[in-house]
C-alpha cells in the first residue's frame, strides 16, 4: 500500500469526538469483511469513555490515531479515498497499576490496535504507544488487551475463516505479521474450543456416552456437590456468589488481576440482557459456592446484521435473527482450588452440553483457556472439544 506523510496524533480520552473517531475507524477498515461483527456504536463509545467504564478508576490510558495520505493510484484498487489525509490506524497505551503492584512488574499494555495493512503505519502506532508508556515508567509493552484481562484479550493468529463469538476479538490475517515485524514475540496463547453437538452427539443427549454418565454420577457422589441453575429472582445475590468464586478460582491464572466490585457490577448489568439462566450453573458444597459455569447465547449472530445501531432498523434485525442463534459460548467455568480434581468442572460441562442440546443449540465455544492451564485443557479435550481458534498475547521491551 502506498502511503505518504504518516503521523500519529494523541487524542484526549475525555473528548467525545475523539472517542467517536476511534469507534468509527473499524467500520471503514472492516467494510466488506464477511467475518467482522460491528459492535453497537453507543455501547462502544461508553466502553471507551472514562466517565462510564469503571476500569478507568485505576487505569491510565492514552489514545492515538495514525493519519496519512493514500496515493491515488492505490486507492482506486483498495476502496480507500486517495489523495487526502485520513485515519489509517488506532492504538491505546494502558498502564494498569494494580497489575504491576501484584506482579512486581513495570509492564504497559496496548489495545484498540487496528490498522491498514502497512508496516510503517503499524510501527508508527507502536512507537507512539511505547514512548508514552516509557514516560509512565514502563519497561515492556504487552498486548493486545483492551483494557484489562477481563475485557478483550489477544490477537487472533489462527481461525480467521469464522466470525468471533460474543465478547471475543477479531482481526485480519495480516495483523500477526505486522506485530511480529515490529519486534513483538508471543508470551501466551489463549485457546478457543469448539464442540460440535451435531457431529459429536447427533444433537441428542441420548447419544452422550453411557460411560460418561456413569462416571459423572460417581463424581457427584464423591464431591458432595450440588449443581443448580441461576435464580434470576435473586440476581444480585447470585452475582455476589459468583464474584466470590470468580476471584478465588482465577487468582493463580497467568496475568490475572482481581476484578473490582464496580467492574463486576458493570459486567453483570451487560450480561443480564442476554443471559439464559438455564445455562448458568453454580456448584455448591454444603451451601457454599465452590464453582461457576457461565454460558451465554452468541449474540454476535444478531449484532452482525445490525450495522452497529439499535435504531431505527436494528431492532427489526434483532427480532429477525435472534431465533437463528445456534451457538453458545462458555464464558467462564471454574472451581475453587480446594475443590478441584473432584470432577466438579466436568459435571458443569456435562450439564451445559445437555442443556444446550435440549434448547436446540448446535455448537459450543469454550473460550478462552490459557495454553498453560493443563487441567482445564485436559477436561475440555476429554469432552471432545477441539482447538479451532488461537489468540496470542505479544510483548516487546521498551527503550532497547
Amino acid at each position: 500500500m502506498a502511503i505518504i506523510n504518516i503521523r500519529v496524533e494523541q487524542l484526549d480520552p475525555r473528548s467525545r469526538s475523539a472517542r467517536s473517531r476511534l469507534v468509527k475507524f473499524p467500520f471503514k477498515l472492516y467494510k466488506g469483511d464477511p467475518y467482522w461483527v460491528p459492535p453497537l456504536i453507543g455501547d462502544r463509545k461508553k466502553f471507551l469513555d472514562p466517565s462510564h467504564n469503571p476500569s478507568f478508576e485505576y487505569l491510565k490510558v492514552a489514545y492515538f490515531v495514525a493519519e496519512g495520505v493514500v496515493v491515488p493510484e492505490y486507492s482506486r484498487r483498495s476502496g480507500l479515498q486517495g489523495g487526502m489525509e485520513q485515519d489509517l490506524g488506532t492504538i491505546a497505551a494502558i498502564v494498569n497499576p494494580r497489575h504491576n503492584e501484584l506482579y512486581g512488574d513495570r509492564v504497559g499494555f496496548f489495545g484498540l490496535f487496528e490498522t491498514v495493512n502497512h508496516q510503517e503505519v503499524a510501527e508508527a502506532l507502536f512507537d507512539a504507544a511505547a514512548d508514552w508508556l516509557a514516560q509512565q515508567g514502563c519497561d515492556r509493552m504487552r498486548g493486545p488487551m483492551t483494557f484489562t484481562i477481563n475485557d478483550e484479550v489477544g490477537l487472533l493468529v489462527d481461525g480467521f475463516n469464522d466470525s468471533p463469538r460474543i465478547l471475543m476479538p477479531y482481526n485480519p490475517p495480516y495483523y500477526p505479521e505486522l506485530v511480529e515485524a515490529c519486534g513483538f514475540e508471543g508470551v501466551m496463547d489463549l485457546y478457543a474450543y469448539h464442540f460440535d453437538l451435531v457431529g459429536q452427539y447427533g444433537a441428542s443427549e441420548e447419544n452422550l456416552p453411557p460411560k460418561l454418565k456413569r462416571v459423572l454420577e460417581k463424581l457427584k457422589h464423591r464431591s458432595r456437590a450440588t449443581v443448580r441453575r441461576l435464580d434470576m429472582s435473586r440476581f444480585d445475590e447470585e452475582v455476589e456468589r459468583i464474584k466470590v468464586v470468580y476471584r478465588e478460582a482465577w487468582a493463580a491464572n497467568w496475568g490475572e488481576v482481581p476484578i473490582t466490585d464496580r467492574e463486576i457490577q458493570q459486567v453483570a448489568k451487560q450480561l443480564k440482557q442476554i443471559v439464559d439462566p438455564d445455562l448458568v450453573f453454580l456448584a455448591e458444597v454444603d451451601g457454599k459456592p465452590v464453582g461457576v459455569g457461565l454460558t451465554v447465547p452468541d449474540a454476535n449472530m444478531v449484532l452482525k446484521h445490525m450495522g452497529g445501531r439499535l435504531f431505527p432498523f436494528g431492532i427489526i434485525q434483532a427480532l429477525r435473527y435472534r431465533k437463528k442463534i445456534n451457538w453458545v459460548r462458555v464464558l467462564i467455568l471454574g472451581v475453587l482450588p480446594a475443590y478441584r480434581h473432584l470432577g466438579i468442572d466436568a459435571i458443569m460441562y456435562y450439564e451445559t452440553a445437555v442443556t444446550a442440546l435440549r434448547k436446540g443449540y448446535r455448537h459450543i465455544e469454550g473460550s478462552w483457556i490459557l495454553a498453560n492451564n493443563v487441567d482445564m485443557n485436559r477436561v475440555v479435550q476429554n469432552f471432545g472439544g477441539r482447538i479451532y481458534k488461537t489468540y496470542r498475547l505479544y510483548e516487546r521491551p521498551i527503550g532497547e
